[in-house]
């Protein structure tokens, strides 16, 4: 009875604290509205609001024919995770991938570059990636490069090649431990899932915050404050972006460190089990 009890209060608290996020964006979406900053997280990963609000305790009872099917990712995710943890963060990014994304970007056929315009315009936008060291860490925020900008880049990450890049100051690589962690769900904790979630959150917002993009106008879920840039063509705008991403990265590293030890935990069960089997 009181295993319910507290199962029901956690379940309650989970749909609570994520309802302030939620909410805003499935009203949009009834409406037919986009957020381009608020929606990526729903857009870009493939995990739903109804499968995030879901509470789920975790690994137990009845969950070991859905373990040994994920034993494979199990293995993978542990073994980006401990080699991303084993690196010193990258501070000296600056958010430039976002700016290398529309690097020399051509016009397309009705004369637009974006759905939203540069916040420099693009001459302006184009010289600050080239006054630049540009050092993107991470292939799936590298591959969307343009041609151009893919040569200026000081490393070149591969799809195949994650574990040699990852690095634990990435913006791009702190949003991804929400993937990692929905991924493992649901023999994972929910809670687990929720903290990496509203990390992403944060983080998305800091890299839109960065980006060359003019948002000027749109207001941030939860809080409802305007967007405002971080100038980080600027020495105090890059003082700034590196502020954050510091507290970020201490974040993430938290979080990257529970979601190890869940890894760890699973594979110490399944070996286990074989043990026993072989009594």
């Amino acid at each position: 009875m009181l295993a319910r009890v507290e199962s029901s209060g956690r379940a309650t608290a989970h749909r609570e604290r994520l309802a302030p996020y939620l909410e805003p964006h499935l009203e949009r979406r009834r409406l037919g509205l986009k957020h381009p900053i608020h929606d990526f997280l729903f857009t870009y990963y493939s995990y739903r609001p109804a499968q995030l609000q879901n509470w789920h305790p975790g690994y137990g009872e009845g969950d070991e024919a859905l373990l040994r099917e994920r034993l494979p990712l199990i293995r993978q995710l542990h073994n980006l995770m401990t080699a991303t943890a084993s690196r010193a963060p990258n501070l000296g990014c600056f958010g430039l991938h976002e700016w290398a994304m529309v690097y020399q970007e051509p016009l397309d056929p009705e004369g637009h570059r974006h759905d939203w315009p540069l916040r420099l315009g693009q001459d302006a936008t184009d010289k600050v990636v080239e006054s630049h060291r540009i050092a993107c860490s991470h292939f799936d925020a590298f591959r969307f490069f343009t041609p151009p900008a893919i040569p200026l880049n000081s490393l070149q990450p591969g799809r195949n090649d994650r574990e040699k890049f990852e690095q634990p100051g990435c913006l791009h690589g702190g949003m991804d431990l929400y993937k990692h962690a929905f991924r493992l769900a649901p023999l994972v904790p929910a809670e687990v899932v929720a903290d990496a979630f509203a990390l992403a959150w944060e983080i998305r917002i800091l890299d839109m915050r960065a980006a060359p993009y003019d948002f000027s106008g749109l207001t941030l879920d939860p809080t409802g404050e305007e967007w405002t840039p971080v100038r980080i063509e600027t020495a105090e705008g890059k003082r700034d972006y590196a502020e954050q991403q510091r507290t970020f990265a201490e974040r993430g590293q938290a979080i990257r460190s529970e979601l190890i030890a869940w890894c760890e935990r699973l594979l110490a069960s399944d070996a286990n089990r074989k043990t026993d089997q072989t009594r």
